[in-house]
């Protein structure tokens, strides 16, 4: 606006987990569960964290503009500005957490971010909500890459996917928690400060917390893991160093041939087409809603709330039968394809409030169902500095959408006093996110039957 199938609205769950493994030697099953459960629901609290920080602006958008006099393409460009922030040290932030530490590096992100969102509540003029959002973009940059980053350290390709959508689960899950949230912060006035500046400064404290819980918390690599087994231990670091010979075999990338190479180019441009929709959608939504329905704000972040509920079981069950068949690409492609159908469906027939709940909805189910399946290709034929380098680079070009998005829904809505055109501009991208990731190469993993595959997005080679 990630792992199998379950109806869970809190997060991951033991059954979730447990469809991580398939049968295998008992080491092999003891130490995956073993991994799955002492990180993945930490990563994925880190995750809602990220992502309450994250739309905070957008409930805040409900009065902060009436409070300080913003009008809307003030608060898209403020929006935006995260992004560029976020663009700077992305692929830096990849590869320290690569060659140095992904848990200090993570902790490090969380405890600067925290700190400059609860700056935001004392923001008077738009050159300070401008600065502000820079800094926090600034900050945060280099965190998705350091968690998929980390997850490549503990987890096999065949099952990374569902790895990534259990703490992704996280994106989805935190508005279903953040906007019904964020309608009671809206609600109060404490000490002489309205709503949406306590929403900031409370919204900014976990991820202070949580940052230095981090530090103890969190295990850079398996054989520092005291709490696995020697043999646990033995078997998930000969398994990772397994792949890695493998993609060696194939073709072994240094970083800047990674980043010139074709495959990553396309899911460059197509993670920037599919989040310019996605991020356009998730700002506008609430005021999108609002003017349609004229309820209250606290009924308007609860309805905004539904595209996130069900983008979480659509995220679960397309992750799940994606490392079940070992395909990559079209269970991205066709996820975002449909998003951008379904909200074309939304502008010409979303008149009435039930409808447009109900194409949104469906328009979330698709958008979120794209992503673990998304980012399991790129450490799937790279390794290493390669793989952090290209992941870094991946997502600080393709969040640049949560800059252009949010910025030229505001132009747009300013000029034309209507969302249809702005709407449109974000269906072209989502399409064109699913056109072009048909054109990277075969996007399969390994099958459990048989050896990890040859490069499973082999392009030049």
């Amino acid at each position: 606006m990630g792992a199998d199938t379950r109806s869970s609205k809190s997060g991951p769950t033991k059954r979730g987990m447990m469809a991580v493994f398939s049968a295998e030697p008992e080491i092999a099953q003891r130490a995956r569960h073993r991994i799955a459960w002492r990180l993945l629901p930490f990563l994925f609290v880190l995750y809602v964290i990220a992502f309450l920080d994250r739309m905070n602006v957008s409930a805040a958008a409900l009065q902060m503009p009436k409070d300080l006099g913003f009008n809307d393409k003030v608060v898209g460009l403020g929006a935006g500005l995260f992004f560029v922030g976020y663009l700077l040290l992305e692929i830096p932030g990849a590869l320290i957490a690569e060659k140095w530490s992904a848990r200090k590096w993570i902790a490090r992100i969380m405890i600067s971010w925290g700190i400059i969102t609860a700056l935001m509540a004392f923001i008077h003029t738009a050159r300070e909500f401008y600065w502000i959002r820079f800094a926090v973009g600034a900050a945060e940059a280099g965190f998705l890459p350091a968690l998929i980053v980390y997850v490549s350290h503990w987890f096999r390709n065949r099952d990374r996917a569902r790895a990534i959508a259990v703490f992704y689960a996280a994106n989805p899950l935190s508005y279903v928690i953040g906007s019904p949230l964020a309608g009671v912060l809206l609600g109060i006035t404490w000490l002489g400060l309205r709503g949406w500046r306590w929403l900031f400064i409370l919204e900014g404290l976990p991820a202070i917390v949580f940052g230095a819980i981090t530090l103890f918390y969190l295990t850079d690599w398996p054989h520092q893991a005291r709490w696995l087994s020697n043999e646990e231990r033995d078997w998930i670091a000969a398994e990772l160093e397994k792949e890695k010979e493998e993609k060696k075999k194939v073709r072994a990338y240094t970083m800047w041939e990674a980043l010139r190479q074709r495959d990553v180019i396309l899911l460059t441009l197509s993670y920037l087409g599919a989040t310019t929709g996605g991020y356009g959608i998730s700002f506008w939504l609430p005021s999108i809603l609002k003017r349609l329905s004229g309820q209250s704000d606290l009924r308007v972040t609860l309805f905004a709330a539904l595209p996130y509920i069900v983008g979480f079981l659509a995220q679960q069950a397309n992750s799940w039968h994606s490392d079940r068949c070992g395909e990559r690409r079209w269970h991205a492609a066709a996820a975002i394809f449909l998003c951008g159908v379904t909200l074309l469906l939304a502008v010409l027939f979303g008149s009435s409030l039930l409808l447009a709940l109900l194409l949104f909805t469906l328009v979330g189910a698709f958008y979120f169902a794209y992503h673990p399946c998304f980012w399991a290709m790129p450490s799937a034929f790279l390794s290493e500095s390669a793989a952090a380098a290209s992941i870094g680079l991946i997502n600080s070009i393709g969040n640049l959408g949560g800059f252009f998005g949010p910025l030229l829904m505001g132009y747009l809505v300013e000029r034309t006093h209507s969302f249809t055109t702005g709407l449109l501009y974000l269906v072209g991208n989502l399409c064109l996110s699913g056109f072009l990731m048909l054109f990277v190469g075969g996007g399969r993993t390994p099958r459990e039957s048989r050896a990890p595959q040859r490069a499973p997005l082999q392009a030049e080679a």
